[in-house]
């Protein structure tokens, strides 16, 4: 076996990759980040729902006047069903 030729043809092969890798340091590449209208419509809705009170005030005041007037009335059956309502979306 001939070392010295394997020898020449790495040397070959080593000059070829090394003047390209020269030449692609050149360019300036930058990574770019790019959202797309259905991210920027979730954050846009999550900073909506951020901004939103966790009481909705104008219930409140509403339920309270009609506790405070005796007219406000919660029948049994009614609480019940919702109460089961809920808990069959939840399994």
């Amino acid at each position: 076996m001939r070392i010295e030729a394997y020898n020449q043809v790495t040397q070959i092969y080593n000059n070829g990759k090394l003047s390209k890798m020269k030449g692609s340091g050149s360019v300036d590449k930058r990574d770019q980040l790019q959202i797309s209208q259905t991210g920027r419509d979730y954050q846009v809705a999550k900073q909506a729902v951020a901004d939103a009170p966790d009481i909705r005030e104008d219930k409140v005041i509403q339920v309270k006047s009609r506790i405070a007037s005796g007219s406000y009335k919660v029948e049994a059956g009614d609480f019940a069903a919702k109460l089961i309502e809920k808990y069959e979306a939840y399994c």
